[in-house]
């Protein structure tokens, strides 16, 4: 068994029911496992804000495919990124709408600037960059 160091949380009994209620929500068995959850992520979060840091990550996009040039100029992206591309997934949501998820690798810096990139080009509706590591 891994060695775990055992330590007390004072908290006001409000907002120890309201994150009972949370865990309870999210299916976590004890507080503990929620709390280490919180712990990672906060974390990774603080780790993934350096520039520098090598990350893994989403880009999910959604855009009208007959938004003038677009889907040229996103697959010319992805081919001039395709170090950092792992690879896509393309969807079609309706006759105008698709769906698409790169699946990125690289420094967090560059995955920003590329996402940043994509998302503030015209007919992209909404992009979400969803950056984490390997470890906290």
């Amino acid at each position: 068994m891994e060695n775990i160091t055992r330590f007390g949380v004072s908290i006001e009994p409000e907002l120890l029911t309201h994150f009972d209620n949370i865990i309870k929500k999210k299916g976590y068995t004890n507080r503990s496992e929620a709390i280490r959850d919180l712990i990672r992520k906060h974390l990774i979060s603080d780790r993934t804000k350096d520039p520098h840091t090598e990350a893994i990550g989403t880009l999910t996009m959604i855009y009208d495919h007959h938004s003038g040039p677009l889907t040229t100029k996103l697959l010319n992206i992805q081919h001039d990124h395709h170090e950092e591309i792992l690879t896509t997934t393309h969807i079609h949501i309706d006759h105008d709408t698709c769906l698409e998820v790169l699946v990125l690798k690289g420094k967090t810096g560059n995955l920003q600037k590329l996402a940043d990139t994509i998302t503030a080009m015209k007919g992209i509706k909404h992009g979400e960059l969803v950056i984490t590591t390997r470890s906290p």
